[in-house]
């Protein structure tokens, strides 16, 4: 029988409560199940008297998280699922998420349909998706003293947020660029849908090898979105007098200094999502942004051409 592990979060009362529903369901056919919280992946922001809180990578793989087990569920909205794969890319552990939060765009599936899904992953039917992440470091005098695993994106810039910031972005061996901005984003494919779309990035496909830099706000009519390759490393040099704030996926952040430096690189880890049926980017993009559908309503009553 097969070995399950089930990330969950804690924060909500219908997550906890359907982990341990699935839990006892899974031990009764004979399973073996590991349980976690979400928790475990969220490395918390840093304070004014606590700049820094570190925990390596390979650090928050969950107690009894290993390689032994056959997939996991995550329970829980994108925030659970970002931090979720952020415990166990390093196992290679393949997640099904299941949404019991709001818009779910990283989800696969809903709680109605749990079980069926459960079943299908037992039964070997579901497709395995691989996306890329990142691993965002923070370097001062040549040691890193904070480092992350990314699936959506980078955010660095100024407190407050509305003040305007420089950055000097060195994208592997190409001549550094100047930007003036409220801050700037470095994302992958999956977070070209995240908070890159609101500051007028494009959508990229999860299967195309590639990082962006999306700059907040710019001063410069000529500072637009930029898309490279995902083998090139990014170094960002912060060119403002105070300290700024970084965040990655919305849930871990660190002070950066004047003198740090921030550097992204591609993780030989990827997140790998089950899919009950092929991976189709588009109709995701159609039912959970509305993407290409008719801009008129058409009545039902009218026989058009």
């Amino acid at each position: 029988m097969p070995k399950v592990g089930i990330i969950y979060n804690d924060c909500k009362p219908a997550a906890c409560r359907i982990s341990i529903e699935l839990k006892e369901q899974l031990e009764n056919q004979g399973s073996e199940v590991r349980t976690a919280t979400g928790m475990g992946g969220i490395l918390g922001h840093s304070k004014p008297e606590s700049p820094v809180c570190h925990t390596p990578v390979d650090g928050l793989v969950p107690p009894g998280f290993d390689s032994d087990l056959d997939f996991g569920v995550v329970l829980g909205g994108d925030g659970t699922v970002l931090s979720a794969f952020r415990q166990v890319a390093p196992i290679g552990l393949p997640l099904l998420t299941v949404n019991t939060g709001h818009m779910g765009f990283l989800t696969e599936t809903y709680i109605s349909q749990l079980y069926p899904a459960v079943e299908m992953a037992i039964e070997g039917k579901c497709q395995i998706e691989e996306r890329t992440t990142i691993v965002v470091r923070v370097v001062r005098d040549e040691t890193v003293i904070w480092e992350a695993l990314c699936l959506n994106e980078m955010v660095l810039h100024r407190e407050p947020l509305t003040s305007m910031c420089h950055f000097e972005v060195a994208v592997g061996r190409h001549a550094p660029v100047d930007i003036a901005a409220d801050g700037i984003i470095i994302s992958t494919p999956t977070g070209s849908t995240a908070y890159a779309l609101s500051a007028g990035g494009p959508v990229i496909t999860p299967d195309v090898q590639v990082m962006q830099l999306v700059p907040i706000c710019p001063h410069s009519l000529a500072s637009r979105a930029l898309v490279f390759s995902d083998t090139e490393t990014v170094r960002v040099f912060p060119a403002t007098r105070e300290r700024m704030m970084m965040v990655v996926d919305g849930n871990a952040g660190c002070y950066v200094l004047p003198d740090d430096r921030v550097v992204l690189q591609k993780s030989p880890y990827n997140a790998r999502f089950m899919r009950l049926r092929a991976p189709e980017f588009f109709r995701v993009l159609r039912e959970k942004l509305g993407w290409g559908l008719p801009h008129i309503a058409k009545p039902t009553s009218v026989e058009l051409p």
